[in-house]
């Protein structure tokens, strides 16, 4: 992944960061406001050596000092120093509760002793500290003193009291706040991270281009009110998505496909958007001035006459089984070369209908009388009759909805075209969102056809062809179509 995959991954999961980050800070805050204080308190020990008056004696002395050091600090937790202070004291534990309280240290070539008491009260702290470097002293001299000799050669004295402290050492809550933070920061990284690792839907061209070389031709965004505005030339011919119709007309118009002008325009699954990007685009050709034919041959759901309000009760099907000629069931739609030829009645054999010879004769037909003809057709994956019909076609419009469409069913509708030898044009990206970190970014262009950058989506824009003007063409002849 490139840097802006993870700060799209970032800006995608920013609200799983900061929940993660606050749960860290929040369990932080409660760990330490659990904790009960503890307090330290520190006394300090001087090791010195007696008698000697020459160089030699007292170098001699200091060699030995040094050499005792770090046995005297191991010294203060065992429980020959430690009993007598509880017993003492008055101490309610035994010696290996109290040396768990106890450190003891001294610095390189240093002979001060540092006993250092930690307890939850800070004036018993300094009392058990002081205690200890007392009872140290007595019991280096019980050690020291050899026998026949009546004082030790080694003398500890406390040259620092303990004081009683005022703030506690632990727990440190700004330090656990900020490594609470710290760690639900790294926890909310990682799940976003895993998160983009395990998605598997296609979000951005980039996931498109992993999986075909096929190029981009299309980016059409969300619009939450598709549905009762599916033809959104018509209801907003200025409106984003409108434009964008518009630059897949163009791009369309630049793809080599072998002089063809038939397409078959399908998904992967149900509603990526499949049939309203087939209407919108016939609409923009027709604008353009092509003459176009648009074909509903999903004889298993049909919804072009449903979304052009059109009678759709006679169509390709009577056409296909000989009971109606093209011309008396292909409407003419605006005013506009745009002609309609509707599903007709759902038959029970689609699949055998729409790989008919009947099928590849009439869009022959179509092909030489019309500059492009659209056949919208169901999608790949639940059913067989996008892959059959593609043979007829110069190839394949395949529409993929952006965060709804997985790579593996993206695969398996490429897989299933390319089983039948049909080409894919082009690959079209719906319901891409306008906001946010998956949003695409429109005012620049595709970035993958290269057919301009003047107009909002990547194609110079147009004013789309009003109603009415006269450049449409006249309604075919019975001659001219397949009876």
């Amino acid at each position: 992944m490139e840097l802006s995959d993870y700060i799209r991954i970032l800006r995608k999961n920013w609200l799983v960061i900061v929940v993660t980050t606050l749960v860290g800070v929040a369990v932080a805050a409660g760990f330490s406001l659990t904790r009960t204080p503890q307090f330290e308190a520190t006394s300090g020990v001087f090791v010195s050596t007696e008698g000697g008056s020459t160089i030699t004696e007292l170098q001699q002395g200091s060699n030995f000092t040094q050499a005792r050091i770090a046995t005297y600090v191991e010294l203060v937790e065992e429980p020959f120093v430690l009993n007598p202070v509880i017993t003492d004291l008055g101490l309610n534990m035994n010696a290996d509760s109290l040396a768990g309280r106890v450190t003891a240290s001294a610095q390189l070539d240093s002979t001060i002793v540092q006993i250092t008491v930690t307890d939850a009260d800070p004036a018993r702290a300094a009392l058990i500290a002081n205690a200890l470097g007392a009872s140290l002293a007595n019991a280096v001299e019980t050690l020291e003193t050899r026998d026949g000799q009546e004082v030790s050669p080694v003398k500890l004295t406390r040259v620092r009291d303990a004081q009683a402290p005022r703030t506690p050492v632990s727990p440190n809550v700004p330090l656990n706040l900020a490594l609470g933070g710290l760690v639900g920061l790294a926890l909310g990284v990682g799940i976003a991270v895993l998160r983009a690792v395990l998605d598997n839907k296609v979000r951005n061209p980039r996931d498109i281009e992993n999986l075909t070389d096929r190029p981009l031709i299309g980016a059409i965004p969300f619009d939450p009110k598709a549905k009762e505005r599916p033809l959104i030339l018509e209801a907003d011919p200025h409106n984003q998505r409108s434009e964008a119709f518009r630059a897949l007309r163009t791009n369309l118009q630049f793809l080599e496909m072998d002089g063809g002008n038939i397409f078959v325009v399908t998904s992967s699954l149900p509603s990526e958007g499949k049939s309203t990007t087939t209407i919108n685009l016939a609409v923009a050709l027709a604008d353009a001035g092509k003459r176009v034919a648009l074909l509903d041959t999903d004889l298993r759901k049909p919804k072009v006459a449903e979304y052009l309000n059109i009678e759709g009760g006679a169509g390709l099907t009577d056409v296909l089984i000989g009971r109606a000629r093209v011309a008396d069931v292909m409407l003419p739609w605006g005013k506009r070369p745009l002609y309609v030829l509707p599903a007709g009645k759902v038959p029970p054999n689609p699949s055998e209908l729409l790989g008919s010879k009947q099928m590849g004769q009439l869009l022959e037909a179509l092909g030489n009388e019309f500059d492009v003809v659209l056949c919208d057709a169901p999608p790949l994956l639940p059913v067989t009759d996008a892959a059959v019909l593609s043979k007829f076609t110069a190839g394949a419009l395949l529409i993929v909805a952006a965060g709804k469409t997985t790579t593996h069913q993206l695969s398996g509708a490429l897989d299933a075209l390319e089983t039948v030898g049909s080409k894919v044009g082009g690959v079209v990206l719906t319901m891409l969102p306008t906001r946010g970190p998956d949003s695409y970014g429109y005012g620049y262009g595709y970035g993958y056809g290269g057919y301009g950058s003047y107009g909002t989506y990547g194609a110079p824009a147009e004013k789309p062809t009003r109603r009415g003007r006269k450049n449409a063409a006249a309604e075919p002849s019975d001659d001219q179509l397949l009876p």
